[in-house]
């Protein structure tokens, strides 16, 4: 996926944002947190200055300021789809077909005594691994023909919406945002992780695009 503009934005609190839109008309939004300067335990502190009487000097000691870590990154794509909202929402709804569509996702299994909550797997390689995540996450109360939004419970932190805007009768915006814990073992590669998430989102809601459009509710 080639992109025809970026830009590039920073916000006061303390979020890098990058925008670009590809050749198909998707659009592709990046933020990364990052730390606010005022959660520094030396930051914005005067020096500690400490007396030696002996020599009757002043020594003053600067501390070091601490390596500013990502924790969590966020990655929004967008999309037209051509069909109505209601169909495009019920498609996004129905969680367990969601690995027919979605690159990366290679399991949904909605718990039978608790239709809220569902099991997810994650299995694919890149950066030289092969990658296997899990988590229990809750669907939070929906909007329908509006949001769906959902919270990792356990396993690998992460969270999300998915948004969904009238165009015409027979055609909506659909906004998928997830954020998301760099896990520890891509801590090396977390700076690649983001611009790789959103290609793979973005070929995920392509893949939606085409799937919704001949999407059958009893055939999931």
């Amino acid at each position: 996926m080639s992109s025809s503009a970026a830009v590039f934005s920073v916000s006061t609190s303390s979020t890098v944002e990058r925008r670009r839109t590809t050749r198909n008309g998707l659009l592709i939004t990046a933020r990364l947190s990052l730390p606010s300067p005022s959660s520094s335990p030396f930051i914005g502190r005067r020096p500690i200055r400490s007396i030696n009487h002996v020599h009757n000097t002043t020594t003053t000691f600067k501390p070091r300021r601490s390596t500013i870590l990502m924790e969590w990154q966020d990655c929004t794509v967008k999309m037209e789809i051509d069909v109505p909202i209601s169909v495009a929402y019920n498609c996004y709804l129905d969680r367990e077909a969601i690995p027919k569509w979605m690159p990366f996702i290679s399991s949904v299994k909605i718990l039978e005594d608790k239709p809220d909550l569902s099991r997810w797997s994650l299995k694919y390689s890149a950066f030289g691994r092969n990658l296997e995540f899990s988590w229990l996450a809750r669907n939070m109360q929906p909007i329908p023909n509006q949001k769906i939004h959902w919270r990792a419970l356990e396993g690998l932190p992460n969270r999300g919406a998915v948004r969904f805007f009238p165009k015409s009768s027979s055609s909506c915006l659909v906004e998928l945002t997830v954020s998301y814990e760099v896990p520890q073992l891509l801590s090396p590669v977390a700076s690649a992780l983001q611009p790789f998430l959103e290609n793979l989102l973005g070929r995920g809601l392509e893949r939606f695009a085409n799937y919704a459009r001949t999407y059958q509710p009893d055939s999931a």
